[in-house]
């Protein structure tokens, strides 16, 4: 992913640290990174959609940080898009958020306020990771 603009480099940096601190289970960082009025969408490998808000989401990292599971910080960035307002990043992950390592296809919404960039949606796309 080369040649992006100051926009896109800062959206970014965003989801790399997004990964880092969900991987460290940071949860007072995830709540500046997450803006409040979060969606989250997630289709499962059976085609179940499930849905959650910043909290619930939140909610779930903590758990897993109750569990003491292991999160990966693997990335692959497929597409970024960003102006001073909104931006979007498509990319792929392998973790485990339900209960088995799984590949996922997330595709993220961000929108820049009180002067940070914050996640206002994650579409996320659960596939069994094939070894």
């Amino acid at each position: 992913m080369t040649n992006l603009n100051t926009h896109e480099n800062d959206v970014k940096q965003t989801i790399e640290r997004l990964i880092q601190t969900a991987s460290h289970y940071d949860l007072d960082a995830l709540d500046k990174i997450y803006h409040d009025q979060m969606e989250v969408v997630m289709v499962d490998p059976s085609g179940q959609v499930h849905t959650a808000d910043k909290i619930s989401f939140k909610e779930m990292i903590q758990a897993r940080k109750d569990e003491d599971a292991p999160m990966n910080t693997w990335v692959q960035f497929h597409h970024i898009q960003a102006n001073a307002e909104n931006g979007l990043v498509v990319l792929s992950r392998k973790n485990n958020l339900a209960g088995q390592d799984m590949l996922l296809n997330l595709s993220i919404d961000l929108k820049f306020e009180d002067q940070r960039w914050q996640v206002i949606r994650e579409v996320i796309f659960l596939h069994p990771e094939i070894s």
